[in-house]
């Protein structure tokens, strides 16, 4: 028996996970009771036609907002709110699942829509490319489950194209976000885009810096999530983007010193072979990033030395303008600046130094472990085992001091103020080198953390030595 092209169709709602097809159906069921149409749209229907888990579930309808609002409720949504007013979007939870639902771009508010379907075409020739111009309807007259693709999205899925939708620079001057959007939906999808679409991006590169910097952070954390990073960031910069977005790091690209390796690739490769995870991915694409300012030849070997903390510093600055989360700015750059720690480990280190190590990383310890291990790109195996040799010792250190001690605990018996309590001093920086000291004196093992009576002690004795020394000087 032959499947027909409808029950094909209609097995993209059955493919959604079981949670989201609750929710379509109970959404489904209450527009329908209102008269209205509904469609599952975008990348929800790009994602279930590559058999991808769909993370969110995007619909449009003729519904205006407050009818969406009423349908929403009528199925049982909690949380209902406006996602995004410019576009008419309502924002939902139903069924334990994240929901945006949008009104059609071409409704008019002040009455209803005669044509739905009409109006749904209208709605995707908006839409950036044709991978994301598909609909499935979920309720009104069209049949449950079939599939609105009149910009021929499934065949440039199936042929690895990124298209535009209709005329891709009047999509680009929309929006000129979709650039870069295009980039990353080329990385992800290992596809290339059409040149027509390249020449449009291209001309709208400009267009970017009217565009908000968190939105373009927000983006370049996608790209560098996608599956295939390393071609995303070599198309981003053979475009030209680079240049506008991450002026940073041009002088790596352009970096060509004699005795050094190419960085550009090297950055490249290392950033793909770390986990798909935003703090170490954003590490590894900036952890080099100082080395140009910092190279130098001293008898004839080249150095650069104090690129981690220069890099550290020129992350943060970068990460800060495009608006990352604060914590995860503090976490990169302390992935930058450490990252040549591990590297180093050998049969020396002293459980101290394991210890400082781990408390300096803190959260970040695995990122730590993972971006020195993606750094080795040497194409000799035998460098390539020892440095793995190195790290994978420092793994087992690592784990067993975890065992031995949580490290949590690892602290200055004697916190500020009680140390201003027994100096009778009040805060100011003279804290700070006291309390680390007594905590050194923790982590080397020479005093337990509940040690107040040796703390206590150590503390007196290295203030009046310090003391003693302010009054040298």
């Amino acid at each position: 028996m032959t499947t027909s092209a409808h029950e094909r169709n209609a097995n993209l709602l059955g493919a959604l996970g079981a949670a989201q097809r609750r929710a379509a159906a109970r959404l489904g069921l209450a527009f329908a009771r209102q008269g209205h149409a509904l469609y599952l749209v975008g990348g929800s229907v790009r994602d279930l036609l590559l058999d991808r888990a769909v993370a969110d579930l995007d619909f449009t309808t003729d519904a205006p907002p407050a009818a969406i609002r009423v349908a929403a409720q009528a199925a049982g949504a909690t949380a209902i709110y406006a996602a995004n007013e410019r576009f008419a979007t309502v924002g939902l939870h139903l069924e334990g699942e994240a929901i945006e639902i949008t009104t059609f771009r071409s409704a008019d508010e002040a009455g209803p829509v005669s044509d739905p379907t009409a109006a749904l075409i209208a709605d995707l020739a908006g839409r950036d490319f044709t991978i994301n111009a598909m609909a499935v309807a979920v309720a009104g007259e069209a049949p449950a489950g079939e599939l609105f693709d009149p910009f021929d999205g499934r065949g440039d899925l199936l042929r690895r194209t990124i298209r535009g939708v209709g005329d891709p620079a009047a999509r680009l001057a929309e929006d000129p976000l979709r650039a870069l959007r295009a980039v990353r939906f080329a990385a992800d999808l290992q596809s290339a885009i059409e040149p027509a679409t390249r020449v449009a991006l291209t001309a709208a590169i400009p267009a970017l810096r009217a565009v908000s910097r968190e939105r373009i952070g927000a983006e370049l954390t996608r790209l560098l999530l996608a599956e295939d990073v390393a071609g995303g960031l070599q198309l981003l910069e053979r475009l030209g983007l680079l240049d506008q977005l991450l002026p940073e790091l041009v002088p790596l690209v352009a970096f060509n010193a004699e005795g050094s390796k190419d960085l550009w690739t090297h950055t490249r490769l290392v950033v793909a072979a770390t986990p798909a995870r935003p703090a170490v991915r954003w590490a590894a694409l900036l952890h080099d990033m100082a080395k140009p300012q910092t190279y130098g030849v001293v008898q004839g070997e080249v150095h650069f030395f104090g690129h981690e903390v220069q890099g550290a510093r020129l992350a943060r600055q970068l990460l800060a303008r495009l608006k990352l989360e604060r914590d995860l700015i503090d976490g990169i750059g302390i992935l930058i600046e450490l990252h040549g720690r591990p590297s180093q480990y050998g049969p020396d280190w002293t459980d101290g130094a394991v210890r400082r190590l781990m408390l300096d990383t803190g959260p970040w310890h695995d990122d730590l472990l993972d971006l020195a291990r993606a750094d080795v790109t040497s194409g000799r195996a035998q460098v390539r085992r020892r440095a793995q040799e190195r790290i994978d010792g420092l793994v087992a250190h690592c784990a067993r001091l975890l065992g031995e001690q949580e490290l949590a605990k690892l602290q200055s018996p004697l916190d500020g103020n009680a140390l201003m309590a027994l100096f009778a001093r009040p805060p100011g920086p003279w804290i700070r080198p006291l309390k680390d000291h007594l905590r050194a004196l923790v982590i080397d093992g020479v005093m337990t953390p509940d040690d107040v009576a040796g703390a206590t002690t150590e503390a007196l004795r290295w203030m009046a030595e310090h003391d003693v020394a302010e009054t040298g000087r």
